[in-house]
């Protein structure tokens, strides 16, 4: 399929506080864009401050999707974030606009930009509980050591928090006797079905972690704590998979008074950096991103913006 008979797409991805939100939006003004974001965290409503959601007034008259529409109990996976991207963009398309898909989570952007297949297998519940158990038993190393023995190249990119993926890649194996990062592999060869711009901003170590830490520093000053408070409030479990994401896990130990506040903001601090560095290895075992150095380019988001539709101009997507 030729490129100009595709669809366009537009991906901004990189790093937390590498600033996404700032340069997607702008971007968006300038070519009839609406953004759907690729963070796992700002689906869920209620949780705002920690997920750095933009607000209204930032988002400035650009439509968004995936952003504060479902509840922090309900489940969210790749598999539903695809599938509601994916009408999300049909709108979009229908709008005479382009999609600018925004966000670090790097499975969701694969699995959209790729169209990867999640249908292949259905859900075992009642192994998925007898893994469930074992994690509660045993903890969650020792269900990420079960998945390093039969895939040991999922086991490098899915950190033994992520229980959920854990527990999916190793129910994936038990139903077809086929490591998951084949079958990820096998997806990620099929040619996109989009035309697409994929644009990863980066910019030295050590900056992106002063940004971090001032980004963390920010959400405790803007109220992290209450909001954590207020979750815990309206009934939501610590449990819940929306309620391990990074800031909101920390606040809760505090809040229990497992840890003193100062120990949470360092903990969030130093996974925050550790999530960040994840990121950028996986952003760059991509095939051919075009990268920006945002710190090179001064953070001037004018320049970073011309850059992107410049080079979007020069692969023959038309704006």
């Amino acid at each position: 399929m030729e490129e100009k008979m595709k669809k366009p797409l537009i991906v901004i991805a990189g790093p937390t506080a590498s600033g996404k939100t700032k340069i997607s939006i702008e971007l968006a003004k300038r070519i009839h864009g609406e953004i759907i974001s690729g963070d796992s965290m700002q689906v869920y409503k209620y949780m705002d401050i920690g997920t750095a959601k933009p607000t209204k007034e930032e988002m400035d008259g650009v439509p968004h999707y995936l952003i504060d529409e479902i509840d922090p109990k309900e489940d969210f996976s790749v598999a539903i974030f695809q599938q509601k991207a994916k009408e999300y963009m049909k709108k979009i398309y229908e709008n005479h606009h382009i999609p600018i898909l925004a966000g670090g989570t790097g499975f969701y952007i694969q699995a959209l930009v790729y169209d990867i297949n999640f249908m292949e297998t259905n859900v075992d519940v009642e192994y998925r509980n007898r893994l469930q158990e074992l994690a509660n038993a045993e903890g969650n190393d020792y269900i990420h050591q079960m998945l390093k023995k039969v895939d040991p190249v999922s086991a490098a990119t899915i950190h033994p928090n992520n229980l959920k993926r854990v527990i999916r890649a190793l129910e994936y194996y038990h139903q077809t006797h086929e490591p998951i990062s084949k079958h990820n592999e096998r997806e990620k060869a099929k040619e996109s079905p989009y035309h697409t711009a994929f644009f990863c901003l980066t910019m030295d170590r050590d900056t992106l972690y002063r940004r971090i830490d001032q980004r963390v520093d920010l959400m405790i000053q803007s109220g992290l704590v209450d909001e954590v408070k207020g979750l815990l409030d309206k009934g939501y479990s610590p449990h819940l998979v929306s309620m391990q994401g990074l800031g909101y896990k920390e606040l809760v130990q505090y809040l229990e008074g497992k840890i003193s506040l100062e120990e949470a903001i360092y903990i969030i601090k130093r996974d925050t950096r550790h999530f960040a560095k994840r990121q950028l290895t996986w952003f760059r075992r991509q095939e051919d991103p075009y990268w920006i150095d945002v710190e090179a380019m001064d953070f001037d988001i004018e320049k970073i913006v011309l850059n992107m539709i410049n080079y979007i101009e020069e692969i023959g997507i038309i704006i």
